[in-house]
């Protein structure tokens, strides 16, 4: 299955969590969560008894849309989590958080996900100072990241970090907002990962 291009305020109100899918509609108080707190379609605001494999399901889908990533990469993320040493609900995050695309996000390049994954894709991240259009890279410790020069006062950049005086800047990263330039420090820990995922549940949902 291809990755969903269509109405990602849909996405949030189905799932009934917000997903910063859209960044600066959240901060200003206009998603359409916000206005209509429940499922979209003419049943959106029926109770309905959802079951143990429904909550296990949910969950990906969260993680699925929140991080931008297909099926195909949500179980790469997790055979490789399982293998290494710790829980592996927390690695599967940190794993994820490593890609490149997700960086791009976490410096404040970039308001949503999505748009991160735009910049990369269109060429205007430079990881090192070389060029990398893959949203996937895995970002190592101690790598620089950087948006293309002619594209430093891109409008949708530059208020993109203006909107972190708001949400403020991740831990495990360094950026200098005049450079739009950062460095990727370190991986982050699970209790400092603020998202709302119950990774647990996503591993038993693999682990069948």
């Amino acid at each position: 299955m291809a990755r969903y291009r269509g109405p990602v305020e849909k996405i949030e109100r189905r799932l009934g969590v917000s997903l910063n899918l859209k960044g600066e509609r959240r901060l200003a108080g206009k998603s359409a969560l916000d206005k209509r707190p429940y499922a979209p379609g003419q049943h959106g605001q029926r109770r309905t008894k959802i079951s143990e494999y429904g909550y296990q399901l949910r969950e990906k889908q969260k993680a699925k849309h929140m991080y931008g990533i297909s099926e195909k990469q949500c179980r790469k993320y997790f055979k490789e989590a399982n293998r290494l040493d710790g829980n592996t609900g927390a690695n599967f995050l940190r794993l994820i958080e490593k890609r490149l695309d997700n960086v791009v996000y976490r410096m404040g390049f970039a308001s949503t996900r999505r748009f991160a994954r735009q910049l990369v894709t269109h060429g205007l991240v430079l990881v090192d100072g070389k060029r990398l259009d893959i949203p996937s890279y895995v970002v190592k410790e101690g790598q620089r990241i950087e948006i293309k020069e002619s594209k430093k006062n891109n409008v949708q950049v530059q208020r993109a970090l203006e909107l972190t005086n708001q949400t403020g800047m991740t831990p495990w990263v360094d950026v200098d907002k005049d450079k739009v330039s950062g460095i990727f420090t370190r991986v982050p820990e699970r209790d400092e990962l603020n998202v709302p995922i119950e990774e647990r549940l996503i591993v038993e949902l693999y682990s069948k």
